[in-house]
């Protein structure tokens, strides 16, 4: 399996280019929160080495990358090698990612999907049981949660286009690493110590228990002789001694063990095909952000942007109780659309354009100061109006961005989907649990089909979002995005918003209070948001409580100014996690 360049879509081109159209007729915002205009003159071009990732180690590896004149894309490929060992509850060889490509020398952004797929044999029910839906925790737990992996492919066809140095030497950190073994994480021990899950499988108790019989903790050097057999096949051998060959029937033997085992074929990954899809970019203030379209729910980023747009109280700042009401409430009409009808365009009509429509926009927006109660779904020109769904979305997911010397990056989203995934391993890695991101039901109580039902082939709805920020004149200036399950969209449209309306740092926006609100409820950081601008929520019906999602793991840069006059860049890494961000 050989991944060439994709020819260039001049359509991919023009779509950037309508949207920076667009933001030519957008006018700063206006306010003492908002940020002061660009200046006059031209910045100088935002180039690296910088990368921002979950561990330092992955870091590392980026920057060496970088350093021997390697292109972003030949970094994130070192980058999500070294992950997919050092931080496996999250992402790995075998799970799905999206990533957005922003090219310095022609200005283009594109969107590559390396999201799994549901098998060949997968049927709406493939979650039922005697005629009913198994428990969510019973269908991880299975062999039939497991979608054909696209990380691979994906960064194969992405470095086929925009990689400089060999595809084989992507991977000594990883390899070395794998063989020599590295110090356990505070984090990663601590989904380690779990007592049932994931975590307990009897894959993962192979791999996670010493020979004493006791746990790994943080600290402990583990060693994974498996997966250095396998990172090292892959670089001689390209994504196809991933895809065929002894790792593929490695895959194939886990999924098809019991319990309820699944029924990925070899023919299922053999034929799997990474998709670029283009970038999917629309204007916000004196910005034009860039998104994945779907089946990455980006476009209902975008969405929330251009409601936030029309609602000035979102420029108070992080201080303001009726900004952070905005923000609220904005989300809610913001999860209610995407939750109906964002879902894999090559089996549903997805009325992109009308979730964006400036009317269906305006509409929307104007009904989130009188909101009370979880929204509904509006009706956007060009909508199926398909049945809602209740697809879960827990743990297990990294960002991160990348910026090579010459000015291309790489913003990428990667999982396994939950905690290790499956807790199933096939050749050193764990086996994502994708598929439990389609909904269980195919109908929902009156008949109508649900947007994300399972099918043949089919990519599951993702809350996956890697954002691309371009100015006014189409030049890349940051990249930002995060984990977190369905709060991916809040924890992005946070970062977004505290950077580019509120003027914070990025390592202060990252450090803002986390508020999710989705359907009827508020989770939200609490121990973060001070008791009196909790109160003040409080006063306008925003009732905090603890948030039950997966935290933030933002990672971004934005290129700016300094006081000095020095353009560098602003990056960071959310200290909720473990990563870090550097710049040479």
């Amino acid at each position: 399996m050989t991944f060439a360049a994709p020819p260039l879509r001049p359509w991919i081109a023009l779509t950037v280019a309508a949207a920076l159209a667009l933001a030519g007729c957008a006018a700063p915002s206006a306010g003492p929160a908002a940020v002061a205009p660009v200046a006059a003159e031209l910045p100088p071009p935002a180039r690296g080495p910088f990368v921002a990732a979950a561990t330092p180690h992955a870091v590392e590896a980026g920057l060496k990358v970088l350093r021997r004149g390697g292109s972003a894309v030949d970094a994130a490929v070192a980058v999500q090698a070294v992950l997919g060992l050092v931080e496996p509850q999250s992402s790995g060889l075998g799970g799905g990612a999206f990533m957005m490509h922003s090219d310095a020398a022609t200005g283009e952004v594109t969107s590559s999907d390396g999201r799994e797929t549901a098998p060949a044999a997968a049927t709406p029910e493939l979650f039922h049981e005697n005629g009913r839906p198994l428990s969510f925790g019973e269908a991880v737990l299975s062999g039939r949660s497991i979608g054909t992996p696209g990380a691979v492919a994906l960064l194969a066809m992405a470095q086929a286009e925009h990689g400089d140095l060999p595809w084989n030497s992507l991977f000594e950190d990883a390899e070395r690493l794998a063989r020599d073994g590295f110090a356990v994480s505070p984090r990663l021990a601590g989904f380690i110590a779990a007592t049932r899950g994931q975590a307990r499988t009897r894959w993962a108790d192979g791999y996670f228990t010493k020979a004493d019989g006791s746990r790994y903790v943080a600290g402990d050097v583990l060693r994974n002789p498996a997966y250095a057999e396998t990172v090292g096949g892959i670089a001689t051998g390209g994504a196809e001694a991933f895809y065929r060959g002894r790792i593929a029937r490695e895959i194939v033997s886990t999924v098809g063990e019991g319990p309820r085992p699944g029924s990925l074929t070899l023919a299922d990954l053999a034929g799997y095909e990474p998709l670029e899809r283009g970038a999917l970019c629309r204007p916000y203030r004196i910005y034009v952000v860039c998104v994945p379209p779907p089946p990455s729910s980006g476009v209902a980023v975008l969405q929330f942007l251009a409601m936030a747009e029309l609602t000035p109280d979102i420029l108070g700042g992080p201080d303001s109780a009726d900004a952070w009401t905005a923000f609220a409430q904005l989300q809610r009409l913001m999860y209610a659309d995407r939750d109906r009808y964002v879902a894999d365009p090559a089996f549903i009509g997805v009325p992109v354009q009308g979730l964006l429509d400036p009317n269906y926009v305006a509409a929307r927006a104007a009904q989130a100061p009188t909101l009370v109660g979880a929204a509904e779904p509006g009706f956007p020109p060009g909508g199926a109006f398909p049945g809602s769904d209740a697809t879960l979305e827990p743990a297990g997911t990294s960002h991160f961005v990348i910026v090579d010397a010459a000015g291309n990056a790489v913003s990428m989203t990667t999982t396994v989907e939950s905690v290790f995934g499956s807790g199933r391993m096939a050749a050193g890695f764990f086996l994502n649990n994708q598929l439990t991101d389609f909904s269980f039901e195919p109908l929902r109580a009156d008949g109508q089909p649900a947007a994300n039902a399972v099918a043949p082939g089919k990519r599951p709805r993702s809350s996956m979002s890697p954002i691309i920020i371009l100015d006014r004149d189409g030049r890349f200036v940051g990249a930002l995005g995060s984990p977190g399950g369905s709060a991916i969209l809040a924890y992005n449209a946070k970062g977004l918003i505290a950077v580019l309306d509120w003027g914070l740092s990025m390592e202060d926006a990252f450090a803002l209070p986390n508020l999710v609100a989705k359907g009827d409820g508020f989770g939200a950081d609490t121990d973060r948001f001070p008791t009196g601008l909790q109160a003040a929520l409080a006063a306008r019906g925003i009732h905090l409580r603890p948030n039950a999602s997966e935290n933030s793991g933002l990672h971004g840069a934005i290129w700016r100014r300094g006081a000095d006059g020095v353009w560098r860049w602003d990056g960071a890494a959310d200290d909720r996690r473990e990563g870090v961000a550097r710049v040479e």
